[in-house]
């Protein structure tokens, strides 16, 4: 099989509401799409999604990076060499890895379409759906709780709580979201980098009774030391998002026992072939982890998906960043029933792009 052509097209896309986290307030988001068509008539997609403060990248950047090194790369070559296309590439696209993510995205699609089974199969197929949680976004109380209900009602019984701005406000919000929801939900919380030792601290010790599951990055990324401080002054998981970029900070982060958990998302790391690199390092450490996301259509949340269902210490999932997109023609890519995300059971992807 050939790759004869590709294109790539960008897509902005408006957010249904605005959210905020500890460093910014997002309100549209742009994602890219490529299609490859090959000499057996078959079709790929993959998707990017750029963003400036996590990525390093823009919609723009990721443009120029296809029509100079991915579209030249990809024509004429062989799907089933996945493994030399995305290692010839690696280099021109070290500082773009939701360009080389949605480069790999097509490879995997290709080729698990021609096997005939979804990607999940083809990658091991160790389990048929995952829970995920639903984020609720840096809002005042009175918002936090009524988003709480709105999820609740909708079967969602994972929590993701973002704060980092406030301790005392968010030790507020943990509280009270505890009390409407009762004990049977989970609640997680992610400080996107805003607390420093001392805050992480006081708000593991002040939410106890709250039973919190999880702290996911807590101080600023690059101060991985500090997280590895964290670690061993709280008595709750501690994860790693922003400070696990590729290889190297899965060893270190591992090797010196700095977290807890690792959040693995494709378009930070680069791609299914390189985050199971870094969760085959996880296992290893004996880390658990969990596939996130960005604010990403529903095609690069299924990529996430596939790659959730494939690993047996991927125990978490976090894929609800295409839920609040407005015009994503990838919609039906996956599908979520009461907080349970499953994929659409047709070969690759489980998706085919018009």
């Amino acid at each position: 099989m050939k790759i004869l052509r590709t294109e790539c097209r960008v897509l902005e896309m408006k957010l249904s509401e605005p959210y905020t986290i500890a460093y910014e307030t997002i309100h549209s988001c742009s994602n890219l799409f490529i299609i490859a068509e090959t000499d057996h008539g078959m079709r790929g997609f993959g998707c990017a999604a750029p963003d400036v403060e996590v990525t390093g990248e823009t919609a723009d950047s990721v443009m120029e990076i296809y029509n100079f090194h991915i579209e030249p790369a990809l024509r004429g070559s062989d799907p089933f060499r996945y493994a030399r296309i995305l290692e010839d590439l690696r280099s021109s696209l070290l500082k773009h890895p939701s360009a080389l993510a949605m480069t790999d995205m097509l490879l995997y699609d290709l080729i698990s379409k021609s096997a005939g089974v979804p990607l999940y199969k083809y990658l091991g197929g160790y389990r048929t759906s995952i829970p995920t949680s639903i984020t609720i976004s840096i809002m005042p109380l009175a918002d936090t709780l009524r988003k709480a209900k709105e999820h609740r009602k909708n079967g969602f019984f994972i929590f993701k709580i973002k704060g980092g701005l406030n301790v005392g406000e968010d030790v507020e919000k943990i509280m009270k979201v505890r009390e409407i929801l009762g004990d049977d939900m989970e609640i997680r919380f992610d400080a996107n980098q805003g607390y420093s030792l001392e805050d992480a601290i006081q708000f593991v010790e002040q939410t106890r009774p709250a039973r919190v599951e999880l702290i996911e990055q807590p101080t600023p990324r690059d101060m991985i030391e500090l997280l590895g401080q964290v670690v061993k002054s709280v008595h709750i998981p501690v994860m790693a998002d922003e400070s696990l970029m590729n290889v190297s900070d899965a060893l270190s982060l591992t090797r010196n026992e700095l977290t807890d958990l690792m959040n693995i998302k494709l378009m930070k790391v680069g791609g299914i072939n390189e985050a199971i690199r870094i969760n085959s390092i996880a296992r290893a450490a004996g880390v658990e982890a969990m596939v996130g996301c960005m604010d990403e259509s529903a095609l690069a949340i299924a990529a996430g998906l596939h790659f959730a269902l494939a690993r047996p210490n991927i125990t978490y999932a976090d894929l609800d960043g295409h839920l609040d997109l407005i015009g994503d023609p990838t919609s039906g890519a996956v599908i979520i029933e009461d907080g349970i995300l499953r994929t659409t059971e047709l070969p690759g992807l489980g998706f085919e792009l018009e």
